[in-house]
C-alpha cells in the first residue's frame, strides 16, 4: 500500500479525531475575521450566517482546510460548503491533488512553421488550423479538482474536434431558425460546450454574446436585472446555457421579448450540414459587454477585422511562436479570458491549458501549478490573483514548483499595484521566477482587448511622482528619492504596432510627456462603436480619436495610467482619484479587504460635490464602529489630504462589483442616493423560491407550447391529407392542366385558410399579360403550395421542376397533369436541352415559375442562382418576374415534418428585360435579378 493509499484508509469524517482538526481550522479562521464569534463554531454552524465568513473569507478557509489534511478540495466546495460538516464531507471525498499529464506532454509538442496570416475572419483561423493540424492538441481544458483519484484531470480538444462540434452547434441552430447577425447568448461556465457553443454561434452566423451565471446569491436579482437589460439590448434570439440555470434564463427572457427559445449544450447537436454563410471580415464577430454595464448596457461592437488586427499586433509585440505555451484560468466571458488567451492561442496555434476561475478561487496553486507542469510560458491575470499568491499560498503548496518557463506574466484588467508586483517577484524568485517576467499592460474592450505592451525582458518600471504636483496641477513630475509622500505609477507599455495614442486636455489638445489628461487612441483593433446605443457611441469619439474613459499621463512613449475618467472626484478644487483611498481604507482591520468603494455624491444643500467612502463591514458594536470611521478618515487624511465628507459603514455585498469583481462606483453611488444601502435584499431562499417558481412557470408554458405545436402539426397534417389525397385523383384523372390548376389554386387557398395562415391573393395588375419568367426564392416544400395558392389560375402558370422527380411515380404524374416542366440540374448536357424545352414553351405563350436556387435547406439566406432560368429568358426575349416568399422557411424548414404557425406573404417585384441574347445578357438578368429578390424576400446573401 501507497502512502497515499493508507492516507485514503485512515480518514473517516466520523473520527472525533477528524472533526476536531476541522474545528480548530474553522476557529481560527474565525477568531482572526470576526472575533467574538470563535465561540459559535461547531459541525452545524453556517459559515456566513452564523460565524460572518464571507465569500474571500471562505477562498482563505479552503485553503488552510486542504493544507490540513493534504487534500484538495473539489471546486464546488466554495459554493455550496454552508457548514463545517459540509466541508468535512468534501474532505472525504476529496484526493491528495496532482496534474494529470497523460493525455498530452504540451512542452515536447513540435511547433508550427506558419500561422493563418491570409485568413479573415476566426472561422477561418480554425478551419485553416483543422484543415492542417486536425490532431494537433488545441485546448488542454482541466476539469473539476479534487476526485477521487486525486487528480486534478484534464481532457485535450483538437483543432479537428471543435471544428467538427462547433458544426454540430451550427447546424442545431439554424435549424431552430437562427438568422445571420442575429445575437445568441452564451451563459456557460469553463468547458467544452462553451468553446464549441461559440465558434456553433459564429459558424451559424449569429453573433455571440458571452454574459455571466449569477454566482453569488446574495446578489441573485441584481445579476438578472442587469442580464435581462443586456439581451433586450442585444436583441439576442436565443440562451445556451447549463440545465441548472434554464430558470434564470426564464426570468431573463420574460424582459428580453426578442428571446425565441431557451436552449442547452445537449440540445445543439446535429448531423452537420454543409452551410454556405460565410462571415466577412467587417461582420461582428461578438458583442462584449463592457464591465459594469448599467442603466443603457454597452455591448462593444468587434468585428472579424478588429479582433485579427488586435492579436497579429499583440503576437508582434509579445514574441509569440507556436511553441509557446498558454496557461489561464480567465473567465471567457471576459475578454482577456476570450480574446487574450484563446483567440490568441487559436490563431498562433499555441497550446493552451485552460481551467475554470472556480479552480483558481478554490485553489489559487494550481495556477501555478498548471505553469510549472506545463512549462507555462504566457499567462496573464488580474493584479489580485498575483496578490492572493503572494501573501496566501503556503510554502508547502509549493514544493517542486518550477516557473522558470514562464517568461510573460501579464498583470492587466484592473489598477496595477506596485506593492503587489514586488511581492510577487520576492515570494517566488526562489522557485525560478525571472523579475522580468512580471510585465503589467493595459488595453480595453474598445480597442478589442490589447493597446499597450512594454518592451519584452525588461520588466516592470515604476514611475515615483511627487504627489502634490499631481493632484493639484496634474503634473507627473519626479519625486526626489527621499520623498516619503511620493507617489508610484506602473508604467503599462508602449501602444501596439499600428495603433496610435495620445493624452490630451479638456478642450482635446494634445498634452507633452508628464501632464495627466484623458487617454486617446485609434487603429485597426478600435471598434465602430456600441450596439444599437448611438448615444453612447458619439460620446465615445472626439475628431476621429476613441476615448479610452481613463487618466494618464505619458513617459518616452509610455502609458502611466493614474485614474478612471467617469470616477474622478473634484473636491475642493482639487481632483482625487479613488483607487489609492480604497486600498488605504481596504488594508484597516474590520474593513473587508476590496470591498470599498469611495465616490462623489451631490450635496443637496450645498450644490457640491461630497466626498463618501462605503466600506463594508461586519462589526455591529457601536462603540467599534466609531473608532472604525476615525481610522478611516485618518486613512484618507493620509492618502489624499482630507478627510471624507462621509463614511458609510456598510453591510457585506453593498458595494457593488462587475463580472471581473471591479467595483461598481456609480452603481454603488446610486444605491447610496437612493437610501438602498442598508436596505438588505430579499434572504436567499426567498430568492431561490422565486426562482424555482419562475423555472416551473417557464416548463410549464414550454410544455404547453410543445402540446400545442405538435397538435398544431397534427391537424396541418390531418387537413393536407383529406384535401391532398381527393385533388390528386382528381388532376390526374383529368389531365388537363387549365383546370388542374384551378383545383390546386382553390384547394391550397383553403388549406392555408384552415391552417390559420390565409395567403392574400397577388394583384393581378403586377403580372405582365405577355408571356413571362416569374422566379422567386425557395425556403421550404411549402413554396408550392403558397404560390398555387396566391397567383391567379388564370395567368396558366406551369412550374419547372428538378427530373429527380421522376423517381416518384405518383409525384410526376400529378405535376405533369399540371402541365410541370421537369429539368436536370447536374448533367451538363441534359440541363442544355432542358433550356430549349423551356424556351419552347414560352415561346408557345406559357408563363413558368422557377426557382433558380434549385433547392432549398435549413439554412436561411439566398443561395447562388443556377443560370438555366437567365439563359432561357435572353433566348426566348421574354422578361423576368421577381417574386419573394417570407415566412415559409419558418413554418415548415427543411428535414423537419411537422409545421409551426407563421405568416404567409408573396411580393412582386419589378419586371426585368433581358439586354441582349447572349451570355453576357444571362449574367446581367440574374445579377439583377438577385438584387431585387434580396430587396424583397429580407434574407441575405450566401453568395458572398
Amino acid at each position: 500500500m501507497t502512502s497515499g493509499e493508507a492516507r485514503e484508509a485512515r480518514f473517516d469524517e466520523r473520527s472525533p479525531e477528524i472533526s476536531t482538526r476541522l474545528l480548530r481550522v474553522v476557529t481560527a479562521m474565525v477568531e482572526e475575521t470576526r472575533p467574538g464569534r470563535a465561540g459559535r463554531v461547531s459541525l452545524t454552524s453556517h459559515l456566513e450566517r452564523d460565524l460572518g465568513l464571507d465569500s474571500l473569507a471562505r477562498v482563505e478557509l479552503l485553503l488552510r482546510v486542504g493544507s490540513e489534511f493534504g487534500r484538495s478540495l473539489p471546486d464546488a466546495a466554495l459554493a455550496e460548503a454552508e457548514t463545517p460538516q459540509d466541508l468535512l464531507r468534501f474532505v472525504a471525498s476529496a484526493g491528495v491533488e496532482a496534474f494529470s499529464g497523460e493525455l498530452v506532454e504540451l512542452a515536447t509538442a513540435s511547433g508550427l512553421t506558419s500561422v493563418p496570416a491570409q485568413a479573415a475572419t476566426l472561422v477561418e483561423v480554425l478551419e485553416w488550423h483543422a484543415e492542417r493540424n486536425p490532431q494537433r492538441t488545441h485546448v488542454l481544458l482541466y476539469g473539476d479538482g479534487g476526485s477521487e483519484q486525486g487528480s486534478f484531470r484534464a481532457e485535450a480538444i483538437s483543432y479537428a474536434e471543435l471544428l467538427e462540434q462547433s458544426r454540430r452547434v451550427a447546424t442545431s441552430l439554424v435549424t431552430r431558425g437562427l438568422l445571420p447577425r442575429q445575437a445568441v447568448a452564451l451563459m456557460l461556465p469553463t468547458g467544452r460546450d462553451y468553446l464549441t457553443s461559440f465558434f456553433g454561434v459564429m459558424l451559424a452566423g449569429g453573433i455571440p454574446v458571452p454574459i455571466y451565471p449569477p454566482a453569488r446569491l446574495a446578489q441573485l436579482e441584481d445579476h438578472l436585472r442587469r442580464h435581462a437589460r443586456i439581451l433586450a439590448n442585444a436583441e439576442a434570439a436565443f440562451i445556451i446555457t447549463v440545465p441548472q440555470a434554464k430558470g434564470v434564463a426564464a426570468l431573463l427572457r420574460a424582459e428580453a421579448p426578442s428571446l425565441t427559445e431557451v436552449l442547452t449544450p445537449a440540445e445543439l447537436d446535429s448531423e452537420p450540414i454543409g452551410l454556405l454563410y460565410r462571415a466577412a471580415p467587417a461582420d461582428i464577430a461578438f458583442l462584449q459587454y463592457t464591465s459594469g454595464s448599467t442603466g443603457e448596457p454597452k455591448g462593444v461592437v468587434l468585428t472579424h477585422a478588429n479582433l485579427l488586427a488586435n492579436l497579429r499586433a499583440m503576437g508582434e509585440a509579445v514574441a509569440v511562436t507556436s511553441d509557446d505555451v498558454f496557461v489561464s484560468w480567465l473567465p471567457l466571458y471576459h475578454d482577456m479570458g476570450l480574446i487574450g488567451a484563446w483567440f490568441g492561442s487559436l490563431y498562433f496555434g499555441m497550446r493552451l491549458v485552460l481551467m475554470s476561475p472556480l479552480a483558481f478561487l478554490s485553489r489559487p496553486v494550481r495556477w501555478l501549478r498548471a505553469i510549472s507542469h506545463h512549462r507555462g510560458t504566457l499567462s496573464p491575470a488580474p493584479n489580485f490573483a498575483y496578490d492572493l499568491c503572494a501573501r496566501k499560498l503556503a510554502d508547502a503548496d509549493l514544493q517542486g514548483l518550477d516557473l522558470s518557463s514562464w517568461r510573460l506574466a501579464l498583470n492587466g484588467a484592473e489598477p496595477v499595484s506596485p506593492l503587489t508586483l514586488q511581492a510577487f517577484a520576492e515570494r517566488f524568485a526562489p522557485y525560478g521566477l525571472h523579475p522580468e517576467a512580471l510585465t503589467p499592460v493595459y488595453g480595453l474592450a474598445e480597442c478589442s482587448v490589447g493597446l499597450a505592451f512594454p518592451p519584452l525582458g525588461r520588466g516592470p518600471r515604476v514611475d515615483r511622482v511627487q504627489r502634490a504636483a499631481l493632484v493639484g496641477r496634474k503634473h507627473a513630475r519626479s519625486a526626489d528619492s527621499g520623498d516619503t509622500d511620493a507617489l508610484c505609477v506602473p508604467a503599462c507599455g508602449r501602444v501596439l504596432p499600428g495603433h496610435e495614442i495620445r493624452v490630451v486636455d479638456e478642450q482635446n489638445g494634445e498634452l507633452p510627456d508628464r501632464y495627466v489628461g484623458r487617454l486617446q487612441f485609434r487603429g485597426p483593433s478600435a471598434t465602430a462603436g456600441y450596439y444599437r446605443n448611438p448615444v453612447a457611441t458619439q460620446a465615445l469619439f472626439r475628431d476621429g480619436w476613441l476615448d479610452s474613459g481613463d487618466f494618464a499621463y505619458t513617459v518616452d512613449g509610455e502609458i502611466y495610467l493614474t485614474g478612471r475618467v467617469k470616477d474622478l472626484i473634484i473636491r475642493g478644487g482639487r481632483n482625487l482619484y479613488p483607487y489609492e483611498l480604497e486600498q488605504a481604507v481596504g488594508s484597516i482591520p474590520g474593513v473587508r479587504r476590496g470591498c470599498v468603494a469611495v465616490f462623489a455624491s451631490n450635496d443637496p444643500v450645498n450644490a457640491t460635490e461630497r466626498l463618501v467612502v462605503m466600506a463594508e463591514t461586519r462589526e455591529e458594536d457601536a462603540d467599534r464602529r466609531e473608532i472604525l470611521r476615525q481610522k478611516i478618515n485618518e486613512a484618507a487624511v493620509a492618502a489624499v489630504g482630507m478627510p471624507a465628507d462621509e463614511v458609510v459603514l456598510a453591510p457585506p455585498n453593498s458595494v457593488l462589483k462587475t463580472s471581473s469583481g471591479k467595483i461598481r462606483r456609480s452603481a454603488s453611488r446610486d444605491a447610496f442616493e437612493h437610501g438602498l444601502i442598508g436596505a438588505g435584499r430579499a434572504p436567499v431562499r426567498l430568492q431561490l423560491l422565486r426562482l424555482a417558481v419562475a423555472a416551473l412557470r417557464a416548463r410549464l408554458a414550454e410544455s404547453v407550447l410543445r402540446v400545442a405545436r405538435g397538435a398544431y402539426g397534427a391537424w396541418c397534417w390531418t387537413v393536407f391529407t383529406l384535401l391532398a389525397i381527393p385533388v390528386i385523383g382528381l388532376v390526374i384523372a383529368l389531365r388537363a392542366p387549365p383546370i388542374g390548376r384551378r383545383v390546386v389554386h382553390r384547394a391550397a387557398r383553403i388549406f392555408l385558410f384552415l391552417a390559420a395562415m390565409p395567403v392574400p391573393r397577388t394583384a393581378t395588375a403586377k403580372l405582365p399579360s405577355s408571356p413571362h419568367l416569374l422566379l422567386a426564392n425557395h425556403c421550404s416544400y411549402l413554396d408550392a403550395l403558397a404560390l398555387c395558392a396566391s397567383l391567379p389560375p388564370t395567368w396558366a402558370y406551369s412550374f419547372v421542376a428538378k427530373r429527380e422527380f421522376v423517381g416518384q411515380p405518383v409525384v410526376h404524374t400529378f405535376l405533369r397533369a399540371l402541365g410541370t416542366l421537369f429539368v436536370e440540374r447536374f448533367e451538363a448536357s441534359k440541363s442544355a436541352e432542358d433550356v430549349g424545352e423551356i424556351v419552347a414553351a414560352l415561346g408557345r405563350g406559357q408563363n413558368l415559375v422557377i426557382f433558380p436556387e434549385g433547392t432549398f435547406s435549413r439554412e436561411a439566406g439566398l443561395k447562388p442562382f443556377r443560370m438555366g432560368a437567365f439563359v432561357s429568358a435572353v433566348r426566348a426575349h421574354v422578361p423576368v418576374l421577381v417574386g419573394a416568399l417570407q415566412g415559409t422557411r419558418a413554418i415548415l424548414r427543411d428535414r423537419t415534418w411537422m409545421p409551426r404557425h407563421g405568416q404567409l406573404s408573396l411580393h412582386i417585384g419589378q419586371r426585368l428585360v433581358p439586354s441582349g441574347d447572349d451570355w453576357g445578357a444571362a449574367v446581367r438578368l440574374r445579377d439583377a435579378t438577385r438584387q431585387e429578390m434580396l430587396r424583397l424576400c429580407g434574407e441575405h446573401d450566401l453568395e458572398r
